[in-house]
């Protein structure tokens, strides 16, 4: 079986994340990972935490904290919540690892001995007010190419244009809002992106499979305007990688650090090597160095669609600069964004819902399939209460957990809890098996393409084929006059849950396991064949009939949370 390498794009730490976020990078990449694990695959699924630049230094001082201290408070709470929502990362790390930082300078040695490392004298945005140099996330203005007005001095985030701060209209100071800015002379390194064009341009040519998203972002950076420009890779800033050739000082860069957008992509390979360090793992070289076996690895990444260009190209870049047989990601998994309720996501505002807040007032699983069942894909989607609402209790309540609530408890009332002996197949259950068995080839076939939506809906609809089924026997009528073929219809509809709760277990992890716990089904394996999987359960097997799986949200709820969530 393939080795799959999966790598979701790690978040700031500057706060708690809100559901966009998730639905961005975290939440497809454990579904794909659970997925594959399932399968029987040998799975390496990283995160951590993206802990340098300005937003972590801004959001400490806001805390009246040392900025190490709140960076390692933060990635516990970022640990905690991933947790909550169930995604299953094999190790969670962390940009600001010792590991980290020598494989930045490592491969900033590299680079500069390739001739891929250029020194420039630039002008530099200086606040007077905050008496500071700006890094480029903290001016905003005017993007020159779309008119956006809030556009950051490295990327407008409206036409996803690359900018210098300079190239901004009408500049200010993101800290303070103050206009008082002045161009100073500081020195700073690049890497020479433009002298990989060609390399960068053939290799993406040849991912014929990647979404269409993906490559279109990455072809518009490499052809659009002058092309792909050289990108600065150090900033003047207290806190992150100090400036080094390997484990050699880099004359006249004695106070500066890397540029974030430089060491946290490669924090995906350090965090690997933090796996190994911290006893989870025994090698990490298998994953990463083609000449140490990871040639047999498919390495997923998933992003939302800003981090696209840092991923298809100054990501590679480095990889590819170094000169070292380093593993390339073969498929990028990019999304579009979540918007909340006819508007965006908004922190300072308190605008929408954080994953601390969703945590609070309904379980993960919750989200998780509203999420995953709508998540932008092609498009932007739109998280609205009402949507919300519908698709927890139409899918989630009255077809998942309607079917297991209608059938464990009708068993019980006729023949105990335990599944029923005697009959035989029918007709009916014959339809049945042939249904299943073509919907879970489709279903696979989705979860094989990461196309969640149809994977979702396929799944849904292997859900309503147990209530059809249901309705079509009747074994309410069945059982007044042949109570062998009532009690075949019953096994065979008990049989159906353990079968979902695999399926499912992807999407809906802990309501899956608790199904699978009621049923007294543990340690199953994924369905080859569905007429075996609906005799996993013999006759004279015991079970519990669970509690309420899945609650339906009232209108009264969906009001409270909407108004709660409305923002100021």
């Amino acid at each position: 079986m393939t080795r799959h390498l999966i790598t979701s794009a790690i978040p700031y730490i500057n706060g708690i994340k809100h559901l966009g976020n998730l639905i961005g990078s975290q939440l497809p990449a454990d579904l794909y990972a659970r997925y594959q694990r399932e399968r029987g695959c040998e799975v390496l699924f990283l995160c951590a935490t993206d802990e340098h630049g300005t937003p972590a230094e801004l959001a400490a001082a806001k805390a009246n904290q040392p900025v190490s201290d709140y960076c390692a408070a933060m990635h516990e709470t970022h640990a905690q919540i991933a947790t909550g929502f169930g995604l299953s990362f094999d190790h969670f790390g962390r940009s600001s690892s010792q590991q980290n930082h020598k494989l930045t300078q490592h491969f900033a040695g590299r680079l500069n001995d390739a001739g891929l490392i250029e020194e420039k004298n630039e002008s530099q945005v200086f606040s007077v007010f905050d008496d500071r140099f700006l890094p480029d996330r903290y001016i905003q203005g005017t993007c020159p190419a779309c008119g956006y007005e809030n556009a950051r001095g490295d990327q407008c985030e409206n036409c996803t244009k690359q900018l210098d701060p300079t190239d901004l209209i009408n500049p200010r100071s993101a800290i303070s809002g103050s206009t008082d800015l002045e161009i100073r002379e500081t020195k700073h390194l690049y890497l020479r992106q433009s002298k990989l064009r060609h390399k960068l341009d053939a290799w993406i040519n040849s991912q014929t499979d990647w979404p269409v998203l993906t490559t279109s972002i990455a072809k518009k950076w490499l052809h659009d305007g002058d092309g792909l420009q050289d990108r600065g890779i150090t900033r003047d800033l207290d806190w992150g990688i100090p400036v080094k050739r390997g484990d050699q000082p880099w004359p006249d860069m004695e106070n500066k650090v890397f540029y974030v957008w430089f060491d946290a992509p490669i924090e995906y390979i350090a965090c690997a090597q933090e796996w190994v360090d911290s006893g989870k793992g025994d090698n990490w070289h298998r994953w990463w160095r083609i000449d140490q076996g990871a040639n047999d690895v498919r390495y997923t990444q998933f992003m939302g669609k800003d981090n696209v260009p840092f991923h298809t190209l100054s990501f590679p870049a480095t990889l590819i600069g170094s000169g070292e047989p380093w593993k390339q990601v073969d498929y990028i998994k990019s999304f579009n964004y979540l918007n909340y309720d006819g508007g965006q996501f908004s922190t300072s505002l308190g605008r929408g819902i954080f994953m601390d807040q969703a945590l609070e007032i309904l379980p993960a699983d919750y989200w998780r399939w509203w999420l995953l069942s709508n998540c932008p894909e092609n498009s932007d989607s739109e998280f609205t209460w009402e949507s919300f609402q519908i698709g927890v209790n139409k899918d989630l309540a009255d077809v998942l957990g309607n079917f297991v609530s209608r059938i464990t408890k009708f068993c019980r009332t006729h023949f105990g809890e335990c599944v029923p002996d005697g009959g035989h197949y029918g007709n009916h259950e014959t339809a049945l098996v042939n249904e299943l068995t073509q919907r879970i080839r489709d279903y696979e076939n989705y979860m094989d393409t990461i196309e969640i939506r149809k994977a979702s809906q396929e799944l849904r609809a292997i859900w309503a084929a147990g209530n059809e089924y249901l309705q079509n026997v009747a074994p309410w009528t069945t059982i007044k006059d042949d109570l062998d073929a009532a009690a075949v219809q019953v096994r065979v509809a008990l049989n159906l849950i353990p079968l979902y709760a695999i399926l499912s277990r992807p999407f809906i992890p802990m309501a899956a396991s608790r199904l699978l716990e009621a049923m007294n089904a543990l340690g199953l394996e994924w369905p080859d064949n569905v007429r075996t999987a609906l005799g996993v359960l013999p006759a004279g097997h015991p079970f519990t009939v669970p509690d309420v799986l899945f609650a339906k949200i009232t209108d009264a709820q969906r009001e409270n949370w909407q108004s709660r969530f409305a923002g100021a």
